[in-house]
């Protein structure tokens, strides 16, 4: 073809599209021949052959077209927050009998899409942790494979979720409780869903509990990003700030130290998700948990019952409750 891009691996979705049918047909075509039209199936193999299109071989070699391999796709895997989701994914995925791949998406959108092009042929479903991509594009992917999010809520593709407002909802009253009437949110990336439900939330409790509410950011969702939260915080000084994660409350708490900012005394942190390691900074982290472990295996267990029945309808997400740990990071105003 006269308009590919050199050096480009073409996918399922271009043999799909330039063969003018279903990418679930080009899939049948390659690992359950005798199911598709032989007129069909000569048509899609001489578009993919013309491509440069190659089958993968794990799948194409299976005469099911069965793998056993599930996916848990996470936005960034040195981020502690993902490590006990992925344990109760793995071990929920291993006592069915799948092995499970996890898939670093590096923060980007555009390394997720890449991704998941590779992994699609390979496994039979995936569970899209805090997915970057937009809700099109996760549609696009739940019509090739048995798909489940997780801390985003869609009505057509099965969705496993914290609950967002009640547990903000938890830490502005705690900060309320403690004396504080200026609250800042400290804001995570911009294509996060969590994080547009949490500085809803936390707008919605500071109105009705008549506090004053300000917002900076967004900042990358790591202790880097909490760092550089600081220096604004510093500038903008508040009693009292709520992150979008753990790992940019830590960064703050350290950041606002390093420019003679005492925490709790001068300012009280909170933080989200209750990660491993939130207890071990100084002050320890006062945070709202999710049950981490329970939100992997949950995931997975939604996706199992799309394997084994038929296609999911529209339901309702799955909401698991939240709860505030107080801890030492909050302090009664000065």
């Amino acid at each position: 073809m006269d308009d590919e891009v050199p050096g480009t691996n073409p996918t399922i979705y271009d043999v799909a599209k330039a063969a003018g049918v279903a990418t679930s047909t080009v899939s049948r075509t390659f690992s359950r021949p005798g199911r598709v039209n032989a007129e069909t199936a000569d048509r899609i193999r001489k578009v993919a052959h013309e491509l440069g299109y190659r089958v993968n071989p794990l799948t194409h070699g299976l005469p099911t077209g069965r793998t056993s391999l599930l996916a848990v796709v996470v936005a960034d895997v040195t981020n502690p927050f993902f490590f006990e989701i992925i344990r109760g994914a793995e071990k929920t995925a291993s006592d069915a009998g799948y092995t499970l791949l996890v898939v670093d998406a590096q923060e980007s959108d555009e390394a997720e899409r890449q991704a998941l092009d590779r992994t699609l042929p390979l496994v039979e479903g995936l569970v899209l942790a805090t997915s970057r991509l937009s809700d099109s594009s996760i549609r696009v992917v739940a019509k090739q494979r048995p798909t489940v999010v997780m801390n985003r809520a869609m009505t057509d593709v099965p969705s496993v979720l914290t609950d967002n407002a009640q547990g903000m909802r938890r830490a502005v009253e705690h900060l309320a409780g403690l004396g504080h009437t200026s609250l800042t949110y400290v804001a995570g990336p911009e294509a996060s869903w969590a994080d547009g439900m949490r500085w809803r939330a936390f707008r919605e409790a500071t109105h009705e509990l008549d506090l004053q509410a300000r917002r900076h950011g967004p900042f990358a969702p790591t202790l880097a990003g909490g760092l550089s939260a600081a220096k604004v915080l510093v500038k903008h000084r508040t009693t009292a700030a709520i992150a979008y994660n753990d790992l940019v409350a830590i960064g703050a708490m350290r950041g606002l130290v390093r420019l003679g900012v005492d925490v709790p005394r001068d300012m009280s942190v909170v933080g989200f998700d209750n990660i491993f390691g939130s207890d071990f900074c100084t002050p320890p982290l006062t945070t709202v948990a999710a049950p981490l472990r329970h939100f992997g295996a949950l995931a997975v267990q939604r996706l199992l019952v799309q394997l084994r029945s038929s296609p999911p309808g529209t339901s309702a997400p799955t909401l698991l409750p939240a709860k505030l740990v107080e801890r030492g990071s909050t302090a009664r105003r000065g």
